[in-house]
């Protein structure tokens, strides 16, 4: 069977979570039910595994799941906190890490570009730094600490993407208001929360024109595109019907479906193949979200395998080499 290529998967460093801690405002190093974890406001944000700063474990399990090729990815907040010095040298930091994993495995490991995103010329800058010495991609969260993708403000972050024609994941993070909707109980954040803001993301970008005046960038709608499978029927409906739903775009928001990637990160078939329904089994791409709490190389690649041979073989991996140009 074909190759399997892992498009959403991170890790982190020490020196990361360092500056996170020092700068990241509120954001704070703890521990809960024995495992450390990040904090957000007092809230727990992320439970730290050991193998998010371990590649040799990563290989262990890549090479047990059946995983040939990871392209990593900082995870959210990424670098959207600290001034504009500690923001761009964290992302510099991290771009260097991976770079050089990649050449310790260079049959394993490729990588998705940090960059500062909230100071667009120094991310236009890292960008190109990073594309040199072998980013395959962009990593960015679904919203820059509250600052909508569609921002005029990141135009040139695009518009550089653009010109390079990069695939671009997009990420969850805790989406604005989590306090105001009661989402930091029961973990609502990552099971509720993240699908939500990347829901929000992409419709916002769909109605704002993004994907008529960016062509040749690749946008990865995480988790199998949260909820956007399941909601394009309202979508469209909302277009129809609304007048503010038409400001921009003239064709139906579900035309858009099939200009998307969505990696294979759900949990059970039936969501996996609804996507598939939805967007096309050339634009699937198998993702585990490991080594998260949550994450599941084995699960995610299973159900993946579980598809129709087609479908199975172009999510396994031969999407993501036509668009990764592996």
């Amino acid at each position: 069977m074909h190759t399997v290529i892992d498009v959403h998967t991170h890790m982190l460093n020490e020196y990361w979570l360092e500056q996170l801690v020092a700068h990241g405002g509120k954001y704070a190093l703890g521990e809960f039910k024995g495992e450390r974890v990040i904090r957000a406001d007092g809230a727990p944000f992320m439970t730290l595994k050991e193998p998010m700063f371990d590649y040799a474990k990563r290989i262990e399990d890549m090479d047990e799941a059946g995983v040939d090729i990871a392209i990593v990815s900082l995870t959210c907040p990424s670098v959207y906190w600290g001034s504009e010095e500690v923001s761009s040298a964290t992302a510099q930091f991290m771009n260097d890490d991976m770079a050089a994993q990649q050449k310790i495995y260079p049959d394993r490991i490729r990588y998705f570009a940090t960059l500062p995103w909230q100071f667009p010329d120094r991310a236009v800058e890292e960008l190109a730094r990073a594309c040199g010495n072998g980013a395959v991609g962009v990593f960015v969260s679904a919203n820059i600490s509250g600052m909508s993708l569609t921002d005029a403000h990141l135009k040139p972050i695009w518009d550089a993407i653009e010109a390079r024609a990069l695939p671009v994941l997009v990420h969850p993070s805790a989406p604005p208001g989590v306090g105001d909707m009661d989402m930091q109980r029961y973990n609502l954040v990552g099971s509720v929360g993240f699908m939500f803001d990347t829901t929000l993301a992409v419709s916002r970008m769909i109605f704002d024109g993004f994907f008529d005046r960016y062509t040749n960038l690749k946008i990865i709608a995480c988790h199998a595109g949260g909820a956007l499978p399941y909601l394009f029927g309202r979508l469209d409906i909302a277009h129809q019907n609304m007048p503010g739903a038409r400001e921009v775009i003239s064709e139906l928001p579900s035309s858009y479906a099939d200009r998307l990637y969505y990696d294979t990160v759900t949990f059970t078939q039936g969501a996996l193949e609804l996507c598939i329904d939805v967007a096309g089994s050339a634009n699937m791409l198998y993702g585990s979200d490991y080594p998260h709490n949550i994450g599941d190389m084995k699960g995610c690649l299973a159900r993946v395998d579980a598809l129709p041979a087609d479908q199975r073989d172009a999510a396994r991996g031969g999407n993501a080499e036509r668009i990764f140009n592996l």
